[in-house]
């Protein structure tokens, strides 16, 4: 406890005036063997002058000194210092100054000089407490005051990429920091669909390529947390703001990297919506001075990123199991089958194509021993593969793109009657697209060997679906797949031509 102490109160500076030597070196080993940093000085003229040019958080004076006293110390210490906490030590209570001197020169408390010095130390204490209370209020009230600057730099109609790096520069100190990015939803150009900006400042001021490096499994999924949960999110290396519009709408994040920000964490949090309405504010006036081609081929190259990215995060989960690798595929076939057969269009075929691609991308924080385990997985393993979706549903709404995927990869473990997860949702409250990805997992897992049982054939798989109808599964999607698989041994065949050859 006392080196947990000591470390805590180390950066507190106190100065002792006495004019007895006696004193100043018995409160020097005290304070000292504390944590406190300690000057003593036993000239009132020499203290004043230090004062003057040195900071110090706390001052422990004698009353009765020579060539002044005390309260003629303090008096002069008050014209050019109002913060200083000055506590008084008196000889006698007797001899202390009245009560209204006290109060006028603002002198914190004072108690009688001891052998002991017991109630000294806690004086001292209550007077850290409040001089770390009293600089946390003057480093909130002058962050207020900077966010008050900011705001005019921010809100001028000005080129988006502009006000990004107007954000970014003003974020940095109320953190401590100097890294941090912005990455934001530009919703100018609904003709070109929803894309991604990002701007980064100090080891995030790099090409998107980069970026997507930086972007490992687990700030994937808090990015997307971020925007899903409009929550904060703290790290180990910084924290995740959500930028949420007037409207209570995700439109990105901003990640601050730091690993001292609990101080700046409310005042980041007040200017993180401040930027969010900067950023809409440009976005509806349409003051982004990006050319088209420009922010077309940004946006390609970000996609075409990310998408490799998670494809690479999806193989490293197909690599973990031999008897799972193919899986996703074959899921995403099946599924674009069954949505063809439904007369689907070719945007929500493409969203079953991709959902079915990357439903299991979860799967990758979860551990070899869980996934590859042979025997019936006990309670708190099956909790932890149970994750698997709102992880994937994190990763993927990282950025904008995958938006409409979302849902799909977060409810393809639901069921009709309630009883999947993650959140037990029945019926309609499950997207159509879910149910179609359900079922085409289902039936893909049973027609598959894996670790724990043999694969079932085709007969036995399709009595499994048809007896989950209505309760596990949607019934018009298993009898819609049901007659498709008639032709299975066609569908074998399209499948070895195109993920096989």
């Amino acid at each position: 406890m006392r080196k947990k102490n000591t470390e805590v109160i180390s950066d507190y500076k106190i100065m002792v005036l006495d004019d007895e030597v006696g004193i100043i070196d018995s409160l020097s080993v005290v304070l000292r063997r504390s944590g406190y940093r300690f000057i003593g000085l036993t000239n009132p003229v020499e203290a004043i002058e230090r004062l003057r040019s040195e900071r110090f958080d706390l001052l422990i004076l004698d009353y009765i000194m020579e060539p002044i006293h005390g309260d003629e110390v303090v008096a002069k210490i008050r014209e050019f210092n109002r913060d200083l906490y000055i506590l008084l030590l008196t000889g006698h209570k007797d001899l202390a100054p009245p009560l209204e001197t006290i109060k006028q020169l603002e002198i914190q408390g004072y108690c009688e000089k001891s052998d002991r010095f017991d109630q000294l130390l806690l004086l001292i204490e209550s007077g850290v407490k409040s001089i770390t209370q009293r600089q946390t209020i003057t480093r909130f009230k002058d962050g207020l005051n900077s966010i008050l600057q900011a705001l005019p730099k921010i809100y001028q109609l000005q080129p988006i990429g502009n006000i990004l790096e107007e954000i970014l520069a003003e974020v940095l100190p109320f953190a401590n920091s100097q890294n941090a990015f912005i990455l934001i939803d530009d919703v100018t150009n609904h003709a070109l669909g929803s894309k991604s900006i990002f701007k980064g400042i100090g080891d995030y001021n790099v090409d998107i390529e980069s970026l997507v490096l930086k972007l490992n499994p687990m700030m994937m999924e808090k990015i997307g947390y971020s925007r899903m949960a409009k929550k904060i999110v703290k790290l180990q290396n910084g924290v995740i703001f959500p930028l949420v519009n007037e409207y209570s709408q995700a439109m990105g994040v901003i990640f601050v990297e730091s690993d001292n920000f609990e101080d700046g964490i409310k005042l980041l949090e007040i200017y993180a919506n401040q930027a969010a309405s900067s950023i809409n504010n440009a976005f509806l006036h349409s003051l982004v001075n990006v050319k088209n081609e420009e922010l077309n081929k940004t946006y390609d190259e970000l996609k075409t990123r990310y998408m490799d990215t998670i494809e690479a995060l999806r193989l490293a989960v197909d690599a973990k199991d031999v008897y799972t690798r193919g899986h996703s595929e074959r899921v995403a076939y099946y599924a674009v089958k069954i949505g063809k057969e439904f007369g689907l269009p070719t945007q929500e075929l493409e969203m079953l194509k991709i959902g079915g691609i990357f439903h299991d991308i979860g799967k990758i924080g979860t551990a070899d021993d869980i996934l590859l385990k042979t025997e019936k997985l006990d309670n708190k393993e099956y909790e932890e593969i149970k994750k698997h979706p709102i992880k994937g549903a994190h990763i993927l709404s990282a950025v904008s793109m995958f938006t409409e995927v979302v849902p799909i990869v977060k409810c393809h473990h639901e069921r009709v009657d309630g009883k999947g997860y993650p959140e037990g949702l029945k019926e309609n409250q499950i997207p159509f697209l879910a149910k179609i990805i359900s079922v085409a997992d289902a039936f893909d897992a049973m027609t598959s060997d894996r670790l724990y049982r043999s694969k079932l054939d085709l007969d036995e798989a399709i009595r499994q679906l048809i007896n989950g109808a209505g309760t596990q599964f949607d019934a018009n999607v298993v009898n819609v797949f049901v007659k498709l698989l008639e032709d299975f041994h066609v569908m074998r065949q399209e499948l070895a031509y195109t993920y096989e050859k």
